[in-house]
């Protein structure tokens, strides 16, 4: 099939599917006043492969296929890189807003592939004729992976109700059942299809958990809670992304959902759990530093844009942050490259982001996010939360006095100011704001998690036996 346009996208989305916003059923999730605005934003994806500044970036020719670059398995550092670059122009396009309905399902079914094709069985077969299905029909997909846990001191096996981890309750001859809760699933009320994968490694009494399959989003008893965060009215003027932008996070609930076996990826092998776990991780931390690149660019643009017509471009601690932004933002990118650089091989041929380096990478920007946010208020100044609506620009009795008193330096108007610091103020003080601090801690995996995977990864790589075998020869042992 040829790469579906916006419009077909949109149409696929009209399934029966179960979403709730705000205890309410939703009837269609195109026209739900909330919802839509994410499918609308989604569409990001579909208008790039038609357009012909982005087409060359976003599709690809291969074995005599057309199809969307996020489908490419990736077997050379330049793939990875083009992949990057494409993640980073359509977040660029969405004015910061990562689009992610390609991006984080194309990096399960890369996790997929590596994995099973170590394994024993028909997962590998299952897993790459469900890629080409999605692949050859241009869908969109997203990402079940963290359970909801209970008390998070006990393994999924000693939580007092065994749902608090998804689980297989039901075995069938044509498939399972499961039951359980995913969290955090971004984009769900909006893709086709949702790539249900393991929260973590299990025990080996634990099969009941190692499970990872696909659903169509329209499956019975699939019930999707969309969260209401962000909800709030928006205004063109005030607030310039999210009035165009959105993405709906969900609480993914599997109330008893049947899986065929032909989606069945992975069942009752633990130890592969924890490898899926964690290959999964490899790609999307690569995805996560890729699409808060513009994220990052945006608050240096905006930093210097704002001190200028602050007109305070010439004092000193005003170029200590810029440098502080300048070798921030750098070092990430430069890691993020350096990632793809170091990539490392998998068994069936694709190659993989290199774990300590891309961990590194992302634990950089996670550390550094809030002290870019911080200098950019600072530099902005608190008008950014005390400014002025758009109903009292619009005042006749009231414009003059704005205009007489908000402007910036020599040449620079109060509308001019005023509309950088409205971008501003959407970008870190509105709700989008609060919403990319908490996602810099939270997602694609916490800090603590970027910590173990870069001992773990320097560990397996053999430098530190490489610096224990120095030690051993200079002390004689």
């Amino acid at each position: 099939m040829p790469l579906r346009t916006p419009d077909e996208y949109m149409e696929s989305l009209r399934d029966g599917r179960e979403v709730w916003f705000r205890g309410e059923r939703v009837d269609d999730v195109t026209t739900h006043p909330v919802i839509s605005k994410a499918a609308r934003h989604a569409q990001i994806d579909f208008h790039m492969a038609e357009d012909p500044d982005y087409r060359e970036l976003a599709v690809v020719e291969e074995d005599g296929k057309t199809f969307s670059r996020f489908f490419k398995i990736p077997r050379t550092a330049e793939d990875l890189m083009m992949r990057s670059r494409l993640i980073e122009a359509a977040t660029t396009l969405g004015d910061t807003l990562v689009v992610l309905i390609k991006e984080i399902g194309t990096d399960a079914l890369f996790a997929l592939h590596a994995v099973t094709a170590e394994l024993e069985g028909p997962y590998f077969q299952r897993v790459q004729a469900f890629y080409e299905h999605c692949r050859d029909n241009d869908l969109a997909l997203s990402v079940a992976q963290t359970d909801a846990k209970g008390d998070r001191t006990k393994r999924p096996s000693d939580q007092e109700d065994p749902d608090l981890y998804l689980r297989v309750v039901e075995r069938r001859p044509d498939g399972v059942v499961v039951r359980g809760m995913k969290l955090h699933t971004s984009c769900t009320t909006n893709v086709n299809e949702v790539i249900v994968l393991p929260t973590r490694a299990m025990g080996e009494t634990e099969g009941d958990w190692a499970i990872a399959f696909a659903v169509p989003a329209n499956t019975p008893g699939l019930k999707m809670l969309a969260s209401p965060y962000g909800d709030r009215e928006t205004r063109p003027d005030e607030n310039p992304i999210t009035h165009n932008h959105k993405m709906m996070e969900t609480l993914t609930i599997f109330d008893d959902v049947f899986v065929p076996n032909d989606r069945i990826f992975l069942d009752g092998d633990t130890q592969a759990a924890g490898r899926l776990a964690l290959t999964f991780v490899e790609y999307h931390r690569f995805t996560a530093v890729s699409y808060k690149m513009p994220l990052i660019d945006a608050i240096n643009g905006a930093a210097a844009v704002i001190s200028d017509y602050n007109g305070i471009l010439g004092a000193g601690h005003v170029r200590e942050k810029f440098v502080w932004l300048i070798t921030y933002t750098e070092t990430v990118r430069a890691l993020l490259e350096k990632a793809a650089e170091r990539c490392i091989p998998k068994p069936n041929g694709q190659v993989a982001p290199d774990p300590m380096t891309i961990n590194i990478a992302k634990s950089t920007f996670a550390h550094g996010y809030h002290m870019a946010v911080q200098h950019l208020q600072e530099l902005a100044g608190g008008i950014l939360v005390t400014g002025p609506g758009d109903e009292d620009w619009a005042s006749e009795e009231l414009r003059p006095f704005l205009s007489k008193y908000l402007v910036g330096r020599k040449g620079v108007d109060a509308d001019r100011r005023m509309r950088a610091m409205r971008f501003i103020g959407d970008l870190t003080a509105g709700e989008y704001g609060p919403y990319q601090e908490v996602l810099a801690i939270h997602a694609e995996g916490s800090f603590e998690a970027e910590k173990l995977q870069i001992f773990r990864a320097y560990n397996e790589n053999g430098r530190a036996r490489d610096v224990m075998k120095l030690f051993s020869g200079m002390a004689g042992i």
